[in-house]
């Protein structure tokens, strides 16, 4: 599985690529600081998963899902964040995203992305 990360804060994205270096070992990871770098690097990478910040410099994570959505209907998305206001909740469900709360915690993420390939909270040995 390809996975884009796409957060304006880089220790949000290194959070993210913790959990899922430790629950999905084999899945390939790029990151993107904001809306423009994620759609370019789209286009040389494909992602089947794109995890988003909503609050970002230029356009927003719901815009960034529009875009993604017309590309791939089927692409998976997630948008985060700790803003959980009714609008951008309704809002990424209607483009047929997820919506998980900032800071996203394994247990979350797992649940979204699905099985993981090594037990949650078990370390490599």
């Amino acid at each position: 599985m390809n996975v884009l990360i796409v957060d304006d804060s880089k220790l949000a994205r290194m959070a993210l690529v913790k959990i899922l270096a430790k629950n999905y070992p084999t899945w390939v990871r790029k990151e993107a600081g904001n809306a423009d770098e994620a759609l370019q690097l789209a286009s040389e990478f494909a992602a089947d998963i794109v995890l988003m910040d909503y609050n970002m410099p230029g356009r927003d994570g719901l815009a960034l899902a529009a875009d993604f959505r017309a590309q791939d209907p089927s692409m998976r998305l997630a948008l985060i964040s700790a803003n959980q206001q009714h609008e951008i909740v309704e809002g990424a469900k209607a483009l047929g995203a997820s919506f998980l709360t900032k800071p996203v915690n394994g247990p979350d993420l797992v649940a979204f992305l699905g099985k993981p390939e090594t037990p949650i909270g078990q370390d490599d040995k």
